[in-house]
């Protein structure tokens, strides 16, 4: 490698998709000085209510409060270590409770009480960590429901890590009529082998989806073409379409980058645009907003948000996707679908059927994407190069400090992302 984190201009170095070494080092850097997507506030109704997750290999939970507040805990007794709460999500009641020796704390993490505490000096146990309870995290922010963390005690505000980029969640909050979304069931669950940044490149990668889609949803369109077009054209088929569409759609439709690695795909227009009216909407959206406002908020159909380091937003659809790392090679993605409050039914069912054939472990195109992944982390193990080309659009001395608009087809998001990560790999060495 000639720098230290192996991104230069156009290309990336192989090794940022193969190195545990530069895996462990992104977990403790990247991703606990980044605001990372945890969880969202729908999931957690009711007092007591809580989810378990793991960013940047920290076991954390989040609970809601009497107060409605959302807390986030480290998912630690600070006994003997144990995870408290093993669930993916539940309801602990009035308070928490290890398994192993039953010591208990309140939803805010406090330590309430402990058996046989007469045994314990008050004064040891007062200058123990363990007696201040479970730790807390104690940057979080709820932002329109969307709840973010970030694990370390120093770095970027979350307004200014994110900036205008919040912008692609305020459209899809304001696409339901009541300004609210609710999260509708388990994710997606899907385990790819390669490195969770292949994944990330591929949500702005707008040259890919005629060609490595050709033989999903390209088969799905010649079909209905074969059969005549004779009826109502299939939910399916509507949704599959659009990635056929030509390198001009794409390259015309435009891209959109923010600092700090976050773009998307899908200015002027996107794969999302041409969805068929479902009869109520649009009278809805004028009912609550008024018919400028509706416009507006329809009109903007942006295809892929990235945020980094490791979330997607489709905001026309409304699919959330979270890359989850688990080691160099092997990844894990979640597709999460969120219901518009108001909406027609219709709208939630298009989103479904859209997550089913799209981001599905049994889906028609994910297994396109995974080949391709899984063909990369195989053919990154070749000597004929040591480096990956991301050079599409690239233009000498680019900066990003800026958002910059340019064609839909630039790997310039790619770019921004590599740009912010090595700047974190770097930081890192440097302290």
């Amino acid at each position: 490698m000639t720098n230290t984190s192996g991104f230069r201009g156009g290309e990336i170095h192989k090794s940022a998709y193969l190195s545990e070494a530069i895996f462990a080092t992104e977990q403790v850097t990247v991703f606990t000085h980044s605001w990372l997507y945890l969880c969202h506030a729908s999931q957690l109704p009711q007092a007591g209510d809580y989810v378990t997750v793991e960013l940047a290999g920290q076991p954390l939970v989040a609970i809601r409060q009497k107060s409605g507040a959302i807390h986030v805990l480290y998912n630690r007794c600070p006994h003997k270590g144990v995870k408290v709460l093993a669930e993916a999500q539940g309801n602990c009641g009035r308070f928490l409770r290890c398994p192993y020796h039953a010591w208990t704390f309140k939803p805010t993490g406090e330590l309430l009480s402990i058996p046989v505490k007469t045994e314990y000096d008050p004064c040891t146990l007062s200058a123990c960590e363990a007696g201040s309870g479970m730790a807390r995290v104690d940057n979080v922010v709820n932002y329109r429901d969307f709840v973010f963390v970030r694990l370390s005690a120093t770095g970027m505000a979350f307004d200014h890590f994110f900036g205008d980029a919040l912008s692609t969640l305020d459209n899809m909050v304001d696409r339901s009529p009541q300004g609210q979304l609710r999260v509708v069931g388990a994710p997606l669950r899907h385990r790819h082998r390669c490195n969770w940044k292949m994944v990330m490149d591929n949500q702005t990668d707008t040259c890919h989806p005629m060609v490595a889609h050709e033989s999903s949803a390209g088969e799905a369109v010649n079909l209905w073409a074969q059969s005549g077009q004779q009826g109502t054209q299939p939910m399916a088929v509507e949704l599959f379409s659009p990635f056929m569409s030509s390198h001009a759609f794409f390259a015309d439709m435009g891209i959109r980058v923010w600092p700090n690695g976050h773009g998307h795909t899908g200015i002027s227009n996107s794969i999302h645009k041409e969805y068929s009216s479902i009869p109520g909407y649009w009278e809805s959206m004028v009912s609550h907003y008024g018919e400028a406002r509706a416009r507006e908020i329809l009109g903007d159909t942006r295809h892929n948000t990235v945020y980094f380091p490791n979330l997607m937003v489709k905001g026309p659809i409304q699919t959330l996707r979270v890359i989850r790392p688990l080691s160099a090679s092997e990844t894990v993605v979640e597709s999460w679908i969120l219901e518009l409050v108001g909406a027609p039914q219709k709208m939630l069912e298009r989103t479904v059927q859209y997550n089913n054939l799209i981001n599905s472990p049994c889906s028609m195109v994910a297994h396109d994407d995974v080949e391709m992944y899984e063909r990369a982390t195989d053919g990154l193990q070749s000597s004929a190069s040591e480096w990956v080309n991301i050079s599409r659009l690239y233009q000498v001395g680019e900066q990003w400090d800026d958002t910059r608009q340019t064609a839909g087809t630039s790997e310039i998001a790619m770019r921004n992302f590599y740009a912010m990560w090595q700047r974190m790999m770097e930081n890192a060495h440097a302290n």
